[in-house]
């Protein structure tokens, strides 16, 4: 009777969560094939090769704004990546209980949890306003501030996970601090750094609030990158409120396209660095 009880017990308890799996697989998968069903009529070589014609014309592309959402990424990158390494770094290596590392820490998860528009905001009054004019530069810095606090977190976390032995054996063979964590630490913890950078990345690939107040947009190739540039979430988000049907159809494709860019770096995180485990 007890053995019947509890097979029973398992399969309703199995049943459950394939059920409750299967609910939250449906809105995602309905997301994905309602913009694949949308924007993918609209989508074609043009669509990456030309700018955006004017207002009610048929055809046109994104080219600039795809561009634009690169150049903006790759500044965060370049600005938020090694803040983000370097910081979780002094955090996990010289300095985890003091009252710094404990304000760091909390301030960090603080600003994980800031909608994005507040940090538009506050970019822009503290830098467009004082540089005179919105940019890609503004844009990418904004992005940066949101991905600091994320790559600070992921990569404490794995530089935790590196046992401490690790280190000890440097220690014992005369290797100075620095070079351990270089050398040895770091490396360890490579996979790990490597997948939250680029989850981090893919996380302001798609935010447009921060880019309304900083790099605003263009309907043309930037010739700087200080001057307003358009990106896909501002293009998309543009487009999707307009009146113009042909406008609608770009802003599915766009939207396929940014959705495309996420699953890539996704995938990448995930599996390119997959032999390099802790």
């Amino acid at each position: 009777m007890n053995d019947y009880f509890r097979k029973y017990k398992n399969l309703m308890m199995l049943t459950v969560f394939i059920g409750a799996t299967i609910i939250a697989l449906i809105p995602l998968f309905g997301v994905l094939g309602y913009v694949v069903k949308n924007g993918l009529s609209a989508l074609n070589l043009q669509f990456f090769v030309n700018l955006p014609k004017a207002m009610g014309l048929p055809g046109g592309g994104m080219a600039n704004a795809i561009a634009g959402t690169l150049i903006m990424v790759l500044i965060a990158s370049a600005l938020g990546i090694p803040i983000g390494i370097l910081a979780a770094i002094y955090l996990t290596e010289y300095d985890r209980h003091s009252w710094l590392s404990t304000a760091v820490r909390f301030a960090t998860d603080v600003l994980t949890g800031i909608p994005s528009i507040i940090v538009g905001i506050v970019i822009y009054t503290a830098v467009v306003l004082r540089m005179g004019n919105f940019s890609a530069l503004a844009g990418g810095l904004s992005l940066a501030v949101i991905m600091i606090p994320l790559i600070i977190r992921s990569t404490e976390e794995m530089l935790k996970l590196v046992s401490h032995s690790i280190r000890e054996a440097g220690f014992a063979l005369g290797i100075s601090k620095a070079k351990t964590i270089l050398k040895i630490v770091l490396p360890t913890a490579a996979k790990g750094i490597i997948t939250g950078a680029m989850l981090a990345v893919a996380r302001v690939a798609g935010e447009t609030a921060p880019l309304l107040f900083t790099a605003l947009g263009n309907q043309y190739w930037s010739r700087s990158l200080n001057e307003p540039t358009a990106s896909l979430p501002v293009q998309i988000f543009q487009y999707a409120t307009s009146p113009y049907k042909e406008w609608h159809q770009l802003a599915w494709a766009g939207s396929l396209v940014l959705i495309l860019m996420v699953i890539t770096l996704n995938l990448v995180a995930r599996y390119a660095f997959r032999s390099k485990s802790i």
